[in-house]
This record gives structure tokens, C-alpha cells and sequence, in this order.
């Protein structure tokens, strides 16, 4: 049976952790996995119950950490050496940049038959500035030209891998899209809906507007703010759900947009997402950049309409004018489409409807799972 060894950044709620998480359970029958991540940070949330949920064997590295410290990053390097000697895998997989640092460097030093990288974002834009863009662009080129085979989580994101910022061939980048277990997301809606609203005190007649993820600089909640704080219509209301460093700053954005105390609520992390979408009728994401934006496509498997920044793969994700809006960086554009939303139950509703039919076409685990396997046998069989 091959093995592979397979290396997320760190263990905290997003997608690379889901991805991992359901290939290593899925592809088990076939592939023997080991699964290894760094410690979640400060003011993200673990996602390890994930993988406990799925019966899945995993190690914690807690020299493998999100930010740059060559102390700990030599300490990282030296102990996935270990273990690629130890496990002898035929294949080492890395998710994300972090991972796809280290990951790869010491699966090269030790021969490892096939490695591949998923990028599920990248940083080469908004990020850093140009000088340390540069420094990033050239690791992540040299890093490619090792690997085997380069994975690009929607078509837009292959573009700007291979063509905009030329990070890897497109001979060797093939296409992935993110799977998800979406069936939760359909079940005992009602339900979860009563109990939702109930908790954070929303009245049948408020609108509830979710974003969902860090409080992070990147996903721009200053822009989210402001367009808010333009639709005309009493009964909004804007739920935060995530946490981070920027919490003091989106306090004082509140603030200075005059968003009242009663028009927002601060969730901080909930696990238990088909909940809390159940109990939202529309999501925004208002980010600067994005790679395949999770909480998007798991609010179109609820049925709940989007409205979304033009970044990253958001056009892979949201059928423009059909599961939702995408918009520009102006608010008063964000603001219309909100607006569009927040003002007609019936839009809502055949936005949603046709956010599930997309998200049930595209976004399965059972899909990521099957392209997944394919492109493992067939590297395999090449080397």
C-alpha cells in the first residue's frame, strides 16, 4: 500500500484542514497517511476535532509555526526529516505555504518519490511589500520546479500561479477543487435556524448579514463596515462570527460608521457552521485577497445568498447574479448588492436555492477524494 505523508501549516478551523482531514479518511483504503500540522495561534481556533471526528491518526508539531523563526523552522525541518525516514513515504504532500516550505525542502533532502503542493491561497498580493513579494516569489518558484505536481484550488488560481505570477508551469499545476461534507448543511434547518436566532436575539423580522473568518488585516472588515453602515433598512443586523487581532479595530469601525450596539453581534468562533448558517440569511466576504473562500461555498450549500469581493477564485466559487453578487472594493457598490438582498425574501431565496444546486455540483468531498486519488496513481506510475 503507498504511503503518504501529508503536512498542513497548522491545526486551526479552515480549509486546508478540512481538505486534509477528508483525504487522509478518504483515500485510507487505499493509502496508508500520516497527517502532521503545527499548533493553531493565538486568537484562531483548533480544528484537531475535525480529525478526531473522523477517526484520523495525527501529529501535532509545535515547531511548526505560522510566522517566521528560523530557530523553530530549522527545529521543524529536522523533525519531518525524522519522520519522512521513519514513515518512508511514496509520497509527501504539503498544504499551504508553510508547509509547502518545510515540507517540501525535507521530503527533496530525503528522495521522496513524489511530492505535491496544494496552494490554498497565496501571498503575493497585499500581503508584504514588494521587496519581501520578491524574496516569497522566488522560494515559492525555485520550490516548484522541485515538486512533482503543483495542485491550484480553482482555474483562477492556476492563472495566477502560472501566468500572472509565474510561480510553477502549468504543464505541472493541475486543478483541485476544495470537497466538503455539504449534507450537513441541508439538515433540520429549521431547527438549527430557532435555535440560532434565540441565542444571539434575532427576530424573525431582522436580516442577519454573516462574515465569517479572521479578524485578520486581509479580510478588509473595515470595507464590510462601511458598506453596512449604508443600507437603508432598520432591520439589519451584521454578525461577526471569528476572532483576531484586528477585534479592537472593527470595535472602533463600528463605532465610527454609527453602527449601533443592536445591529451587531460579536459570535467570536463557532464550530458548528451549518448552525450558525442556518440561522443567517445572507454572507459577505469583503477580503483583499482569497484563494477558494470556504465560507462561501458552504453558505451556498445552506442556501444562503453571498455577496462577495472580485478576489482570488471567488468567480470559481459564486455564479455572478445567480447564488449571489460579486462587487469591487467600493463600499457603495458592496452596499447596492447587500442592499439588493437585505430588501427582497423572495431574491434571497432563489439565490439560495441555486447557491446549493451549485455548491452539491462542485464542491463535494467525495469529488476531492476521487481527483485526488487519480492524480496520486498517476503520478505514482511515472516514477
Amino acid at each position: 500500500m503507498p504511503k503518504v505523508l501529508r503536512i498542513i501549516n497548522r491545526f486551526n478551523l479552515g480549509g486546508p484542514t478540512y481538505n486534509a482531514a477528508y483525504l487522509t479518511a478518504g483515500l485510507s483504503g487505499e493509502f496508508e497517511t500520516m497527517l502532521i500540522g503545527g499548533v493553531h495561534e493565538e486568537g484562531e481556533i483548533s480544528s484537531t476535532y475535525i480529525n478526531d471526528e473522523l477517526g484520523i491518526d495525527y501529529k501535532v508539531l509545535p515547531t511548526l509555526r505560522r510566522s517566521i523563526n528560523f530557530k523553530q523552522d530549522q527545529a521543524a525541518y529536522r523533525e519531518i526529516c525524522s519522520i519522512i525516514r521513519e514513515f518512508k513515504p511514496d509520497i509527501v504532500h504539503t498544504h499551504a505555504s508553510k508547509a509547502g516550505a518545510i515540507g517540501r525542502w525535507a521530503a527533496f533532502s530525503e528522495k521522496v518519490p513524489v511530492v505535491v503542493h496544494t496552494f490554498h491561497g497565496h501571498v503575493f498580493e497585499h500581503y508584504f511589500g514588494k521587496a519581501k513579494t520578491r524574496f516569497y516569489k522566488g522560494v515559492e518558484r525555485r520550490l516548484a520546479r522541485k515538486s512533482t505536481a503543483i495542485i491550484a484550488i480553482s482555474p483562477k488560481q492556476k492563472e495566477e500561479l502560472c501566468l500572472k505570477h509565474k510561480i510553477a508551469s502549468p504543464s505541472k499545476t493541475h486543478i483541485v477543487p476544495l470537497g466538503f461534507d455539504l449534507n450537513r448543511f441541508t439538515r433540520d434547518k429549521e431547527k438549527k435556524r430557532r435555535t440560532f436566532r434565540a441565542q444571539f436575539e434575532l427576530s424573525d423580522a431582522q436580516v442577519a448579514i454573516g462574515i465569517i473568518g479572521r479578524f485578520a488585516p486581509i479580510k478588509n472588515h473595515r470595507l464590510f463596515i462601511e458598506a453596512f453602515s449604508k443600507i437603508d433598512a432598520p432591520n439589519k443586523v451584521a454578525v461577526f462570527i471569528g476572532d483576531g487581532e484586528e477585534r479592537a479595530n472593527i470595535e472602533t469601525w463600528l463605532r465610527e460608521y454609527g453602527v449601533s450596539q443592536e445591529q451587531v453581534r460579536l459570535c467570536s468562533w463557532i464550530t458548528n457552521i451549518d448552525w450558525a448558517l442556518a440561522g443567517l440569511d445572507i454572507v459577505a466576504l469583503s477580503s483583499l485577497n482569497e484563494g477558494t473562500p470556504v465560507s462561501l461555498i458552504e453558505a451556498q450549500a445552506a442556501g444562503v445568498p453571498v455577496v462577495s469581493t472580485d478576489v482570488g477564485g471567488v468567480r470559481d466559487v459564486i455564479d455572478h447574479q445567480e447564488s449571489g453578487f460579486i462587487v469591487s472594493q467600493e463600499a457603495n457598490d458592496f452596499a447596492f448588492a447587500l442592499q439588493e438582498l437585505v430588501t427582497s425574501p423572495a431574491l434571497r431565496r432563489k439565490m439560495g436555492d441555486h447557491g446549493t444546486s451549485l455548491a452539491f455540483e462542485r464542491f463535494t468531498k467525495e469529488r476531492l477524494i476521487a481527483d485526488v486519488r487519480e492524480l496520486y496513481l498517476r503520478l505514482l506510475s511515472s516514477v
